[in-house]
């Protein structure tokens, strides 16, 4: 990600975290500021306690990843800072994908529709399945 689309100064991460809005879910804390620019901002924060250097620095990358392949889609004009929480240290690329952009449609910076099948919730995947399994209604027991 290129840095001018980076939150890089401590205290604008503050500032974003006290000021802004902030969203959650198992995986991650959004918090989002406007910033008053044509474009958007990220940063993302990885506490110590989430585990060592490189298991926090393969968090973030994944997290960068899943964001800057989102960025097009991502409405302009906004500071956004992800900020991990502990269960994320057992979780996949997929599933911290897709936790970034829940969060994100819930903070109404993205559009609602899924993009991806790893956007979808895992509600609806399961759904597909069993009506994939069962075939068509009344189909069982002939």
């Amino acid at each position: 990600m290129k840095r001018r689309y980076r939150v890089r100064a401590n205290q604008r991460f503050q500032e974003i975290r006290r000021l802004g809005r902030s969203y959650s879910n198992e995986y991650l804390v959004l918090c989002i500021l406007p910033n008053q620019l044509p474009y958007s901002r990220y940063g993302f924060s990885v506490s110590s306690r989430i585990g060592n250097a490189v298991t926090r620095n393969r968090i973030k990358r994944r997290l960068r990843e899943a964001v800057r392949l989102r960025m097009d889609s991502i409405q302009p004009g906004w500071d956004l800072v992800f900020i991990a929480r502990n269960p994320i240290r057992s979780a996949d690329y997929h599933q911290m994908d897709a936790a970034c952009a829940r969060l994100l449609r819930r903070a109404h910076l993205l559009p609602d529709a899924p993009d991806t099948p790893a956007d979808r919730s895992a509600a609806e995947q399961a759904d597909e399945r069993i009506g994939d399994e069962t075939g068509p209604a009344g189909a069982e027991g002939v």
